[in-house]
């Protein structure tokens, strides 16, 4: 179906839905303007001082800009807003980085109670637009992502709804002309393939390209069975477990990852906690001499109040415009991670000491010490504030600089080892990370704040960057039989959900005390190299189906029943129970074609 845009009458429109009324914004706000002059493709606002611009370009899309600015006029942001919406069902709310969640809203959805970042009416980088009355969907996006964040901002009301489409220039220096990302505009009759066609637009501009590979990230991580209380001897006990499972099922574990613990402080990187007696490089050492790569955690950003470092360097942290040290995260209560800290500041990477800091505990971790895998944590923390609420060390540069200064100094010291970036930028991160974090953390229960909610949602709606922008990370599926407050369905459903998706798959349970059921299913899941796709994405089916095609002909389908209810699944004439997955192999290429319950010998 064609993609109608006319600059001339100022209108977009495709599959029903149709947007115009556009106006320029500046700092959020419609400037004072004249008349638009219309000239072939393009809209030119007179300003009190220079021009807003938008032309089409040749590739579908959209491209504003403002020019004849004073050089001395601070600007925080431009874009364009669609005053005038119609024919919407629901758009995409897409957030930015791992924990701020992408789901479908209905337009003129209040802004709610919750944190401003993650609020319904606050998308980045590209939205797609569901229409009221037909199939698929009109995606809006940008393409580049290396230079600036772009953000998508949902207003209006449910039968009024307007959208802005905004370039964060975070008061960067310019010379009277500000050019806003592009902005490209695609469609398809499957929603999922039509955020699977931007996924593709934003591979092929990033200028560093992806770092995608066939083979999924497979093992295990301390974490979410040991948590911070870790120590030498029960991670060499764990290692054992591992090794032992991997030789008898045969199963292609890769990496054993230490996780937080082992450290004193969030900033005292090179110092390993008494627990450790012999210090990391000997552990990581052992790790590699079992045939794991060995990996460890590490939230470059953050610097604890109790740390050495911020006691030595409280210049090496982010400060707020007031001059006072910013304080990113706050625990002032009974928990703080097994540490003294109760304020987390973030690392200036800007500032060339702590830059250099940095950059050494990456070095000796990767040369010295002997680390393949790293697990960068609270990546957020660098790209979260812009120029009216942090200062730092280095004026004139937008929040993605800021970020990829981290990311440049990661990768050029790991070299080619595996980067998994959680609390991660998704879009500012393509060509730095191996693989990212798509959700909020699983923890042991089904329904609330660290529950199985999150990746039902988040997987469904960033599935399609998996494989073209990094390997997704569904976070560690849960296999222990005791623990937590998960039934044996809902722990079948999550391991099915997470190990069909066919990007990183890892656990943190001890793998010589797992159920038999448990461990023949991950083994089986950790042989697949698959991808998914979920064909009724956007639909208003409770029921969860996710197909990946495990050979010519013939389909794995898992059906998921999400609710509280058991749901009737219409094409295969299944019952789905609540919190159960039914999983079907689908066979398209003889007389028999139809669906039958699959066993796990088949698997």
């Amino acid at each position: 179906m064609a993609i109608e845009i006319d600059v001339d009458a100022g209108r977009i429109s495709c599959r029903g839905i149709t947007l115009k009324g556009i106006e320029p914004i500046i700092d959020g706000k419609v400037p004072q303007h004249g008349l638009g002059e219309i000239s072939t493709d393009a809209i030119r606002w007179p300003l009190e001082a220079g021009a807003a611009v938008l032309e089409t370009d040749t590739d579908s899309g959209l491209r504003f800009r403002l020019e004849g600015l004073p050089a001395n006029r601070p600007i925080d942001s431009l874009g364009l807003r669609f005053t005038e919406v119609a024919g919407l069902r629901r758009y995409l709310r897409n957030g930015y980085q791992s924990w701020d969640g992408s789901f479908f809203v209905e337009p003129g959805t209040p802004v709610g109670d919750g944190p401003p970042a993650k609020a319904p009416t606050l998308g980045f980088a590209m939205t797609a637009l569901l229409p009221a009355k037909e199939a698929g969907a009109l995606v809006l996006g940008f393409s580049r992502h290396d230079r600036l964040q772009s953000r998508f901002r949902f207003g209006g009301t449910a039968s009024a709804p307007t959208i802005d489409v905004e370039t964060l220039w975070d008061r960067k220096p310019h010379e009277g002309r500000i050019d806003a990302e592009p902005l490209v505009v695609l469609e398809h009759d499957e929603v999922e393939e039509a955020l699977r066609s931007w996924s593709r637009v934003t591979a092929d501009t990033s200028p560093l390209p992806s770092r995608v590979r066939k083979q999924r990230i497979t093992g295990w991580c301390s974490w979410y069975s040991l948590y911070a209380a870790i120590d030498e001897e029960v991670l060499l006990d764990h290692l054992r477990a591992a090794a032992a499972f991997r030789d008898a099922h045969d199963a292609p574990l890769e990496v054993f990852q230490i996780d937080d613990g082992f450290t004193p402080e969030m900033g005292d990187w090179l110092d390993v906690k008494p627990q450790f007696p012999r210090g990391m490089k000997p552990l990581l050492h052992d790790i590699a001499a079992a045939g794991f790569t060995p990996g460890l955690w590490i939230a470059p950003f953050l610097v604890g109040n109790r740390s050495r470092l911020y006691a030595e360097h409280p210049d090496w942290v982010v400060q707020r415009v007031d001059g006072s040290p910013l304080v990113h995260m706050r625990f002032y209560g009974e928990f703080r991670w097994h540490k003294r800290s109760e304020e987390y500041h973030v690392l200036d990477v800007t500032h060339p000491a702590a830059a250099d800091y940095i950059r050494t505990v990456f070095r000796t971790w990767h040369r010295d010490w002997g680390a393949r895998y790293f697990k960068t944590d609270f990546m957020n923390a660098g790209m979260e504030y812009g120029p009216d609420e942090a200062r730092w060390h280095v004026t004139g540069l937008s929040r993605v600089e800021i970020w990829r200064r981290m990311a440049t100094i990661i990768r050029e010291e790991i070299g080619d080892s595996l980067w998994l970036g959680c609390g991660c930028p998704l879009w500012a991160s393509i060509g730095f990370v191996d693989a990212v974090r798509i959700g909020r953390d699983i923890g042991v229960t089904w329904d609330g704040e660290y529950s199985a909610e999150s990746l039902l949602r988040d997987q469904l709606t960033r599935n399609h960057a998996a494989g073209i922008l990094w390997q997704a990370d569904p976070d560690c599926v849960l296999l222990r039989d005791r623990f937590h407050h998960l039934t044996d369905d809902e722990v079948r459903s999550l391991l099915l959900f997470a190990g069909l998706s066919g990007g990183v798959l890892m656990t943190s349970d001890k793998l010589d005390e797992l159920p038999d059921e448990r461990s023949s299913l991950f083994t089986a899941l950790l042989k697949l190299e698959l991808g998914c796709s979920y064909p009724q994405l956007g639909f208003d089916d409770e029921l969860i189906l996710q197909e990946a095609m495990s050979s010519p002909g013939v389909k794995l389908v898992n059906i998921l029943n999400p609710t509280d209810e058991p749901l009737l699944e219409p094409h295969s004439g299944t019952w789905i129970q609540p919190h159960a997955s039914e999983l079907v192999v689908w066979t398209t290429d003889h007389a028999g074609a139809g669906p039958r319950r699959l066993s796990l010998d088949e698997l």
